[in-house]
């Protein structure tokens, strides 16, 4: 397991834009569950597992915690990979890890970004994959070098895919073998009924 000292050089970069189209127009990342908007849960969790800076990528939101810094992508809503570089952008270079996180997995927690980074080894990237192999490309941790390379490299980002983003990267792929996916989305309603706290 990484120790404490690797930990505390993680930075964390939350994807909350979007425009909740399949939420009847709801700002997803700002709906309850169980009690707490979905962003608050992916915030907490990335607190806990000691990262920082942490950059919520959308607008202006109420109720972050003092010291979460919020950027918007340009041109606004640009997509997840102009998204993840305005993120990175606002790092700075002191991180040597940057998880990029969507702002709508209500079961993220500190215990699985830290199996994400016990899974780095000598890879560029960890992401988890669900029971079909699928990568979430929204669940991950990459070396901050790594990253912004594959950045510099992509050229326009608006619209940019974020699986195109990571091609020729080295990735250590991740299984959760417990209950509760931290990958889990809610992007319906019926996701949203899904989801048991």
């Amino acid at each position: 397991m990484l120790d404490g000292h690797l930990r505390s050089e993680l930075a964390a970069v939350i994807l909350a834009g979007g425009r909740g189209s399949r939420l009847d127009g709801r700002d997803k990342p700002m709906v309850a569950v169980g009690g707490v908007s979905m962003l608050a849960r992916v915030v907490r969790a990335v607190l806990e597992a000691g990262a920082g800076p942490v950059v919520v990528v959308g607008p202006p939101r109420e109720g972050l915690p003092a010291g979460v810094r919020v950027v918007r992508e340009e041109p606004a809503g640009g997509g997840p990979v102009a998204a993840a570089a305005a993120g990175v952008a606002d790092v700075g270079e002191n991180a040597a890890y940057i998880g990029i996180f969507a702002a709508d997995m209500p079961y993220l927690s500190d215990v699985a970004i830290r199996v994400l980074l016990d899974h780095l080894h000598e890879h560029d990237g960890a992401l988890f994959v669900d029971e079909g192999g699928r990568r979430q490309l929204l669940c991950g941790v990459w070396r901050a070098s790594s990253l912004r390379q594959a950045i510099a490299r992509f050229g326009e980002t608006r619209g940019g895919s974020l699986r195109r983003l990571v091609e020729g990267l080295s990735i250590g792929e991740v299984r959760w073998d417990g209950e509760r996916a931290p990958y889990f989305d809610c992007d319906t309603e019926e996701d949203l009924r899904r989801v048991e706290l």
